[in-house]
């Protein structure tokens, strides 16, 4: 079954914005650590930004002070607000889920494209 659905991105001109979304199943027990990775053409998948069930967050440098992830418990929700979006930003971005377990669930993935 589907168990993480992404939605939200799309083509945006340099400078634009785009939000992210990734609702995870109540199916995946134990939810804590959401968050986004991207992988970009010919090149690995990246963290982007992340998330723990307490708040806390981390971010890739190149994306600090343009991103903004958050979530929302109740939901099972994690999103991502991406400011600023440069060309490089472009890729296909990943939503991740860790439960307690440390297993990892993965969404399908949503391609970002900006153009300069």
């Amino acid at each position: 079954q589907v168990q993480l659905v992404e939605s939200g991105g799309g083509l945006v001109q340099a400078g634009g914005s785009l939000r992210l979304s990734c609702a995870a199943s109540r199916s995946i027990y134990g939810i804590n650590v959401m968050g986004w990775y991207r992988q970009g053409p010919g090149s690995q998948r990246d963290l982007v930004a992340s998330i723990r069930s307490g708040g806390s967050t981390v971010y890739a440098d190149s994306v600090k002070g343009r991103f903004t992830i958050s979530r929302d418990n109740a939901k099972n929700t994690v999103y991502l607000q991406m400011n600023s979006l440069k060309p490089e930003d472009t890729g296909v971005y990943y939503c991740n889920v860790q439960n307690s377990y440390l297993w990892d669930y993965w969404g399908q993935g949503t391609q970002v494209t900006v153009s300069s």
